[in-house]
């Protein structure tokens, strides 16, 4: 009992909850390394007892936790432990703005992040951040519709081989203009791990704070148009060289179906930007560069550094020499002067590529979208990564966040991603997670925040052990959803939680509280405590983003076909018998196209029609009172194949995809544009989106059950 509240006082869980009615004990063993990480001894029960002795000394002596929170609500609250102080306690506030006031009345102060400082009367003295915080995040204007696209997928005829912030500014100018589309949602443009090769998933990034220039549009650098003038004859052959090679990667990929090659991308990219590096910025173009950095301000540079450091040493932080560990050494200090060259150059870089992020957010708003680019933020990143190496007291050591088994993994899985300290946020005022936050909310219309639940908590796994030997950590939600709040509302920005597996009673309920919009995926919206049978339509929750698929699920036509259950089988991914995964397959949409005819939503007894039937599944979508509804952008050609197969690492070429017909051959952005089966889709969700028509009496229950409930928790 004493290890369990020593673990209970710092957020460890002792036991965990599966299903209802179900409890898994966690090993002791477990239960002391993740407490070891948070630097509490307890690998004795000596040392136990004296560090429960301290943590409870500490909490009774204590007058301030390290951060606070105020909504502000029609009537605000004041946090317990303001309440709770003893009396005769003086406050002293100072907001983010160097302003000094003693509270009186609470609910007049600021929104922000604030400093508070008490002095009891015994002579103890505390301060801690507070952060008001409104009380919802912004709303999406109307309801509305959007595409759904991995960005490096899609490719026009000015692409280097990959989509990129160029065919994102043309892609929203068009679905704006074109389609009436209120957003286009992408996939995580956070900067990579550099590797041979580098790992190609965008949920396993060196950094999150800042995006990766291999999505810069070489041509749209300002300073390619005075390259002419300004380089040598050799600089310029090169540089004309460089771009046809891109002519070839794109046509590889675009012509002759081979998968898109980031790395070799990124070399002529790489190449091509110190080219243009060397032509000089004119005044405002060189003022601008200066307020980028001062802005950015340490955070960039330390990024930097470690973009440069791995230009000399590798991506294996491991084989760095030792003082190179820390960003603060000596040692590091002087590689700086040494690289100065170098990381000047990796901040141009991004100061370019915000640059063009801005461009694309502007070009969707003139276009008149109304929410615009959705940005999407990873739940971690690389434990070799640039934050990791620059925020490395913000990261528990030795620990990896995942998933615990559950009816649909029983072994639990292990995504590689070292987990913040909830303790490290919470004493610096949660600075690196708002600061995260303001970088990426910077250029969005909304923020999808993928496994959002790890807001409240996340699954670790020690080094060394199995993910069914994991345990869960609590973080302050409230503070989490606060600080999330606040940034949000500065950037009159939408935020969307990606709430798909296992999910804890309460997490929905505070984030519909706080205005997070849910994710809804029409195959798992089923009456999962009573027959099973599809939800209708009026009966989905409002406050979600609804789409009939994601990426790391089967496109709608290789649902229809059945096609995803024979790559799963090819793979040898399948647990049950081939024949009886088709059967429920099968079952499964048929049972979906009955309710869909029922609805009249698709002519009944008709002969099968692939389109149509795509067609009726989003103007399904347009019936829920889903506040906003995406269309998967390979649903609009007829693609079959998944952009991520979990479970797969090079047995399926996961995230090198681009988007592609029904046949299999890839459809550029110009193709995409002329397409009559995507106007067609598209025509479907203009429409007004008016209430499901009487229906007839149900159809008898399919014999085969199907196949899955609501999916499990899944990694990329």
């Amino acid at each position: 009992m004493t290890l369990a509240r020593l673990a209970a006082l710092h957020g460890v869980a002792t036991a965990y909850s599966p299903s209802a009615g179900v409890t898994v004990p966690v090993p002791d063993a477990t239960v002391v390394e993740v407490l070891a990480a948070l630097d509490v001894d307890a690998t004795t029960p000596e040392a136990i007892r004296a560090s429960l002795a301290a943590v409870e000394e500490t909490c009774a002596r204590r007058l301030l936790p390290p951060t606070l929170v105020l909504w502000k609500d029609a009537a605000p609250r004041l946090p317990r432990p303001l309440v709770t102080l003893p009396p005769g306690t003086a406050l002293r506030l100072t907001t983010e703005d160097g302003t000094t006031r003693e509270p009186g009345d609470w609910g007049a102060l600021p929104l922000g992040v604030h400093r508070l400082q008490a002095r009891a009367g015994d002579g103890r003295t505390a301060h801690c951040t507070l952060v008001v915080a409104p009380a919802r995040v912004p709303q999406p204007p109307a309801r509305g519709f959007g595409l759904l696209v991995q960005l490096y997928s899609l490719l026009s005829s000015r692409s280097w081989g990959m989509g990129d912030l160029g065919d994102l500014r043309e892609l929203a100018d068009w679905a704006g203009r074109a389609l009436g589309a209120g957003f286009v949602q992408v996939n995580p443009l956070h900067a990579a791990v550099p590797g041979t090769p580098t790992d190609p998933s965008p949920y396993r990034p060196s950094s999150r704070r800042f995006p990766d220039p291999v999505h810069l549009r070489v041509e749209d650098v300002p300073e390619y148009a005075y390259a002419p003038a300004h380089l040598t004859a050799e600089d310029r052959a090169e540089l004309d060289a460089l771009v046809a090679r891109a002519g070839e990667l794109r046509e590889k990929v675009l012509r002759k179906g081979e998968l898109i090659d980031r790395d070799a991308v990124w070399v002529l990219k790489r190449r091509a930007l110190e080219l243009l590096c060397a032509v000089p910025l004119g005044p405002g173009r060189h003022a601008s560069l200066r307020g980028f950095r001062a802005a950015q301000g340490q955070a960039l540079e330390d990024h930097a550094t470690w973009c440069a450091l791995v230009e000399r040493y590798g991506s294996d932080r491991s084989q760095w020499p030792g003082d190179l560990r820390d960003p603060r050494s000596a040692a590091t200090a002087r590689e700086r002067e040494e690289l100065a060259d170098r990381i000047d150059f990796h901040c141009r870089l991004a100061w370019l590529t915000d640059e063009q992020l801005g461009a694309a957010a502007r070009a969707a708003r003139e276009a008149g979208m109304d929410v615009g680019i959705v940005h999407d933020l990873a739940v971690g990143v690389h434990p070799d990564g640039a934050d990791a190496w620059a925020q490395a007291d913000a990261f528990a050591a030795g620990m990896s966040v995942g998933a615990p088994p559950d009816a649909f993994n029983a072994r639990g899985q292990d995504w590689g991603l070292p987990p913040w300290r909830p303790d490290a946020l919470a004493a610096s005022g949660y600075t690196p997670y708002r600061d995260l936050l303001r970088g990426l909310l910077r250029h969005a219309g909304a923020l999808r925040i993928d496994h959002v639940m790890g807001l409240f908590r996340l699954w670790w796994v020690p080094e060394g052990r199995e993910p069914t030997e994991g345990t869960y950590v609590r973080y302050d939600a409230d503070a989490m959803l606060a600080v999330l709040a606040l940034e949000a509302h500065r950037a009159g920005a939408v935020v969307i939680g990606e709430d798909l597996g296992t999910v804890e009673p309460g997490v929905r309920e505070a984030l519909q509280r706080r205005g997070v919009l849910g994710t809804s995926v029409l195959w798992f919206e089923r009456d999962w405590e009573g027959d099973r049978r599809p939800l209708p339509p009026e009966t989905w929750r409002a406050d979600c983003v609804a789409t009939a698929t994601t990426h790391d699920l089967p496109s709608t036509a290789a649902r229809l076909t059945g096609e995803h259950v024979e790559l799963r089988h090819r793979l040898g991914l399948l647990t049950r018998p081939l024949e009886q995964e088709r059967a429920e397959d099968a079952a499964d949409a048929a049972e979906w196209l009955a309710y869909l005819e029922e609805l009249r939503l698709l002519p009944a007894g008709g002969p099968r029609d692939e389109e149509a039937e795509i067609r009726a599944f989003y103007r399904f979508l347009r019936r829920t009172p889903a506040r906003m509804a995406g269309v998967w952008l390979p649903d609009a050609v007829g693609d079959r194949r998944p952009q991520n197969l979990p479970g797969t690492w090079d047995q399926y070429p996961n995230w090198r995809l681009p988007v592609a017909d029904a046949e299999g051959r890839p459809v550029s952005l110009e193709e995409l544009a002329a397409s009559p089966r995507l106007h067609a889709l598209m025509a479907e969700m203009r429409a007004p989106a008016g209430p499901a028509e009487p229906a007839p009496a149900p159809a008898a229950e399919p014999e085969a059950e199907p196949p899955m409930g609501p999916p499990g928790a899944r990694r990329r």
